[in-house]
């Protein structure tokens, strides 16, 4: 008759499979955080250590992506509003658009004509007359006392936002890399405050009601679609491809 090990060989062999399986882990740990540590290194535009540089095209094709979620999300918030508090209406806006100011092209063709230059400072400006009337309208959204829909809308508001903070942050960086590569000069991107659009102007002091929300959001899927489009003719003009 075989007789079994001892106890004590058991338990040092249980022990020993313990411990085989703590390294196993443990390896398995290491190696997830070092993936981890590839993926997530950070992007720049100036190659310091540690940095992943992308390309133009790497670059142009973020904010591209960046500004068509921006405008998707408008376009849903906008028309989401109009069915919620307008159902029966056609609604025309009580006044101009903030932007009005800023000389856009109407289509393609005319955007190429204006160049890399004059098409980028008009990208520029569109976005950087939106911070401050999108944080108001997040804000006044969030205070609303129509919590059925404005729990929902104000979070959208604040995603838009947010999406417009990354998104002007990464046209930033394409302007600086087009400079490296001499594709444009220094004095793109700089806006004196005299040609800064006042947003204030669009709506009166005091609280925003519906009629403003619709105006804003009316307006801005408007602008957020031009700047949809102007990045993409700007890549197009910068690194021709053939699907341009």
């Amino acid at each position: 008759m075989r007789e079994s090990p001892p106890k004590a060989w058991r338990g040092s062999n249980a022990q020993d499979r313990e411990r085989d399986k703590l390294a196993l882990v443990s390896v398995a740990l290491v190696c997830l955080e070092l993936s981890m540590r590839v993926v997530s290194a950070p992007i720049c535009s100036y190659g310091q250590a540690g940095c992943h540089v992308p390309s133009l095209a790497d670059l142009f094709e973020r904010v591209i992506q960046q500004s068509s979620r921006m405008h998707s999300v408008s376009s849903d918030l906008h028309s989401e509003f109009e069915q919620y508090f307008f159902p029966r209406k056609n609604l025309i806006g009580k006044r101009k658009c903030h932007t009005y100011d800023i000389l856009t092209p109407e289509d393609k063709e005319n955007a190429q004509r204006l160049g890399r230059e004059q098409l980028t400072e008009v990208i520029v400006r569109l976005l950087q007359a939106w911070g401050e009337p999108l944080s108001e309208l997040y804000q006044s959204m969030s205070q609303d006392q129509n919590q059925d829909f404005n729990l929902y809308s104000s979070n959208k508001a604040l995603e838009i936002s947010d999406i417009l903070h990354e998104l002007k942050d990464g046209v930033t960086i394409i302007t600086e890399k087009m400079k490296l590569l001499g594709v444009l000069s220094n004095t793109v991107g700089y806006n004196s405050p005299e040609s800064l659009v006042p947003s204030s102007a669009f709506y009166t002091q005091g609280d925003l009601d519906s009629m403003d929300h619709h105006d804003l959001l009316y307006c801005f899927r408007r602008d957020s679609n031009k700047a949809k489009n102007y990045l993409r003719i700007l890549k197009c003009i910068t690194l021709p491809e053939p699907e341009c």
